[in-house]
């Protein structure tokens, strides 16, 4: 008897624990937290432990509280698609008030975390909130500009860490900023496009043009030649101590040519599956130039 109460009691944690992780997108969280980190370890003069541990810490907060708001703004939305029907307001397991109370307590503990850095870092990490849950999330069923208002806040993360290392706001967390900025229209979009009929059922308008056309993957061509340039900027010296070698230039610029390649197919072939290919592509593209940009800070 005792052992099968354990285990109910055991399982119930587990759906908690599940759902938790589901209200704040732990995995888009945990990759926030990473790009943070490599903007840190960009940034510092010196690397202590203390400091990492408050910006994981911080971060997350901060991410899932703005998934929670998200979640709680679009309940009714979300239980209209396949995609997110069974997230755990939509589904029932969890009251709007309780995941308020969650995006609340995530909100006050991410600001005061990232508030001892300092205060320069909790400041960006509100605003990210504010864009996220107050303009972007609003504008996904009235416009497709959504996606650049969104790209604000998603391009915070990489250019946060270096700011919560030196306290400074100039041109090398402005380039790391650029970076993750143009990066996200390619990858967004792809995502769109491999989900453009469930976004539909929810009233979502996410692809530049309103359709899966040669319009919108000529504007992911577009950007992910921006994006490209962007990333290869501090080869040239010109971004301060956010410096890039030539081995370390041409390994990211042929990363970004695999993007290209795939974008260039999507114009051709207007087909999901070169789609998500491409969006496959943009998740490895982004998280391995934040380890080459480390790695080569580091062997220099």
């Amino acid at each position: 008897m005792k052992t099968a109460v354990g285990e109910a009691k055991n399982g119930s944690l587990g759906l908690v624990f599940a759902d938790f992780k589901e209200i704040t997108k732990a995995r888009l969280a945990i990759s926030v937290v990473f790009s943070s980190i490599a903007g840190y370890l960009l940034g510092a003069y010196e690397l202590e432990l203390a400091p990492v541990l408050l910006l994981a810490f911080g971060g997350y907060c901060m991410v899932g509280a703005s998934n929670a708001y998200n979640q709680i703004i679009e309940k009714d939305l979300d239980a209209l698609m396949q995609r997110t029907r069974n997230r755990p307001i939509p589904a029932g397991r969890m009251s709007v008030s309780k995941a308020m109370a969650i995006a609340v307590v995530l909100t006050v503990l991410g600001v005061v975390s990232l508030y001892l850095l300092n205060p320069k870092t909790a400041m960006f990490g509100a605003i990210s909130i504010f864009l996220y849950t107050s303009v972007y999330t609003p504008l996904k069923t009235k416009t497709p500009l959504a996606v650049f208002v969104g790209a604000f806040p998603g391009a915070i993360p990489f250019m946060l860490g270096w700011v919560a290392a030196t306290n400074d706001f100039g041109i090398e967390p402005g380039t790391l900023f650029m970076i993750q900025f143009f990066w996200q229209f390619p990858h967004f979009w792809a995502l769109g496009w491999m989900l453009d009929d469930d976004y539909k059922k929810g009233g979502f308008k996410m692809l530049p043009t309103g359709k899966k056309d040669s319009g919108t993957a000529l504007q992911i061509i577009m950007y992910t030649i921006w994006m490209m340039v962007i990333s290869i900027i501090p080869v040239f010296g010109i971004t301060g101590r956010l410096q890039l070698s030539i081995v370390s230039a041409v390994l990211i610029f042929m990363m970004g040519a695999v993007m290209l390649f795939f974008a260039l197919r999507l114009y051709s072939k207007r087909d999901n599956a070169t789609a998500r290919k491409l969006m496959l592509t943009s998740v490895s593209y982004i998280t391995l130039i934040q380890i080459i940009y480390v790695i080569d800070k580091f062997l220099r």
